[in-house]
């Protein structure tokens, strides 16, 4: 089953001769329990793809489908309601609040809800991602990749449908980015989990089902199975194409 479908979605900013096309007719679909990345240079689209894919951005044209729902059909309380309910985002910057602990950082979107977090709910998700020992400790007491780690227990705390990841290993050295990334390797193969993450590392393509590679708005084709070199070949020579094009 798709749990996401993007058809032919465009999206423009602004009108007249300073419009700008992010994406530009692009159709993807993304099935239930996969590891899925998308990769491409700094303008090519791939977080304008993540933000229209998650409900965050509507299209210009096109139809995207979250969970078997168009999201073109829901108004804006029904829409936050279904990304409150089926979603959750990790974002570069890790966003904990540095008086609380790790567990009290995972149960605060369910606080700011309206809902009291489940004590055993909260020490799953942070057992998933490793760090059930660390569940009093607070955010100077981690490090950066474990920080990483705990943002990701709090997307997981309602048990979203599916995981949007921006660049989550962005600001990680390369020790970190791996343990990150067999992280949320292990909530796919062990847990069904989707994820769906924006990427500009190709060695994260070996803990991903699927790439998948916008350039100038458009999608240049997907790549199932993928190793770093493979990754890094074919971002090679979308680079030549775009500077050909120049």
């Amino acid at each position: 089953m798709d749990i996401v479908r993007l058809t032919a979605v465009s999206k423009t900013y602004g009108t007249g001769p300073g419009a700008v096309t992010a994406l530009d007719e692009v159709s993807l679909e993304l099935a239930e329990g996969s590891f899925t990345a998308v990769m491409g240079a700094s303008g090519s689209g791939k977080s304008t793809l993540l933000q229209c894919a998650a409900g965050l951005e509507r299209p210009t044209s096109g139809a995207v489908s979250l969970a078997g729902k168009d999201l073109a059909r829901l108004r804006e309380s029904a829409l936050t309601r279904l990304r409150r309910e089926t979603i959750g985002f990790v974002f570069q910057s890790y966003n904990l609040l540095p008086a609380l602990t790790a567990e009290q950082n995972v149960g605060l979107p369910l606080r700011l809800a309206g809902r009291r977090p489940d004590a055993r709910a909260v020490r799953a998700a942070l057992e998933a991602v490793g760090l059930g020992d660390r569940a009093r400790h607070r955010p100077a007491e981690l490090s950066g990749g474990q920080q990483q780690r705990v943002a990701i227990a709090r997307a997981l705390v309602a048990a979203p449908r599916v995981l949007f990841a921006d660049e989550p290993t962005g600001a990680l050295d390369s020790t970190a980015s791996r343990t990150v990334l067999r992280n949320l390797r292990t909530l796919v193969a062990d847990r069904g989990q989707t994820i769906v993450m924006v990427t500009h590392d190709p060695l994260a393509a070996a803990y991903t089902d699927r790439m998948a590679f916008p350039a100038d708005g458009r999608l240049t084709g997907t790549l199932e199975h993928p190793d770093a070199m493979t990754v890094a070949t074919r971002l090679s020579t979308i680079e030549t194409r775009e500077a050909a094009a120049c």
